[in-house]
């Protein structure tokens, strides 16, 4: 009896485990269930931090933003989101987009971008509103913005990408105010209505850059280089730069209608390994499609962080060392490497020269 007894409660037990384990299994289903999203969040996030270097903040707000969207619990009448990038040139402000497409939609490429630097003039909302009654193409409803692409699908959100936003007219920029509140844009002339109501909306800018820049070396200059000077008050008075810088810029009722302003950190020394390895990355992901991969040696890496190395430029200025140094002693290579050659057993060990001192080797 006492081993029946036994046996009992074990079942019992093992009972009990399995109706905590079902309903735990139901509960996730049933939150699955309940988001329209295809894509993962973690998921994104692991693309963006395998691609955007130093910046981790920034992603720390589009991770908690993609959380919401997922959720699918923000204003129906409104963007699911509206972000403002800032920061200098070369920081990952559009890769950051082309990331999220690529992730989302599975091309990096499918999104809807509008370089705001050609909207100049106060006349040039019409590219954005469409032309009014009377006026050629309003019929039509004739604008740069692509519908299909800012509205996206069911199961994924659609993107749209206004690159370098403060170049463009205040009235330029007035015309979205609408879009902010309330997800439509209604053409001028009433002929279409195009609907930002599944849509991430991204502004770029690098509103305050040069402000930044002036401080930074200020700081490294005359008497100013011999006071310290603690990484709180020197991001306070940065903070401070952009904040103004901005505000000059724009209405208060525009910034106000944005969800987030996320602020991008400069490139410096520690992340230039990062940016080598990603540029390496691409490199041979191309190289792939003939048999090839390529690797660099110490003194190759430490030629290009020498090259490659700009504040004023970011990653931009890597992405040209990287080219004017490897991929150049790629392609010299291969002149006389048999292409022919796809089994890694038969391909012999290649080397080019980065530098006087440093050479790439791929096989």
């Amino acid at each position: 009896m006492p081993f029946i007894n036994d046996m009992l409660a074990e079942n019992a037990q093992h009972a009990t485990a399995t109706a905590h384990t079902t309903g735990a299994e139901s509960r996730q289903t049933l939150a699955n269930r309940t988001s329209r999203f295809h894509f993962e969040p973690a998921d994104v996030m692991h693309a963006l931090h395998a691609r955007i270097v130093g910046q981790d903040q920034a992603l720390a707000t589009v991770e908690s933003a993609l959380k919401i969207v997922k959720a699918d619990i923000g204003d129906p009448r409104r963007p699911l989101h509206i972000a403002l990038l800032l920061g200098p040139t070369g920081v990952g402000k559009t890769e950051l987009v082309r990331v999220l497409a690529e992730a989302i939609h599975g091309q990096a490429d499918a999104f809807c971008r509008i370089d705001m630097n050609t909207l100049a003039q106060e006349h040039y909302a019409a590219a954005l509103t469409g032309a009014p009654p009377g006026y050629v193409g309003s019929k039509e409803g004739t604008t740069l913005l692509d519908p299909d692409r800012i509205a996206g699908s069911f199961g994924a959100p659609g993107l749209v990408l206004f690159d370098e936003i403060e170049k463009a007219s205040r009235e330029v920029s007035r015309s979205l105010l609408n879009v902010f509140d309330n997800g439509q844009l209604t053409l001028t002339s009433g002929a279409k209505t195009i609907d930002f109501r599944n849509t991430l909306i991204f502004m770029t800018s690098n509103l305050g850059a040069r402000e930044l820049q002036r401080y930074e070396t200020s700081l490294r200059r005359g008497w100013r280089r011999l006071l310290p000077i603690s990484t709180a008050r020197r991001r306070r008075n940065m903070r401070r730069l952009v904040d103004t810088a901005l505000h000059d810029t724009f209405d208060p009722e525009f910034i106000n209608r944005i969800d987030a302003i996320t602020r991008f950190n400069w490139i410096e020394h520690d992340m230039l390994d990062a940016l080598i390895d990603i540029e390496l990355a691409k490199l041979n992901t191309r190289l792939a499609r003939i048999g090839r991969r390529a690797e660099l040696d110490d003194s190759a890496r430490a030629l290009l962080r020498d090259a490659g190395f700009d504040r004023r430029y970011g990653a931009r200025a890597m992405g040209r060392a990287f080219r004017q140094h490897v991929e150049l002693a790629v392609a010299e290579a291969l002149v006389d490497a048999d292409l022919r050659k796809r089994d890694p057993a038969e391909i012999e060990p290649m080397q080019g020269r980065v530098g006087p001192d440093a050479a790439i080797r791929f096989s």
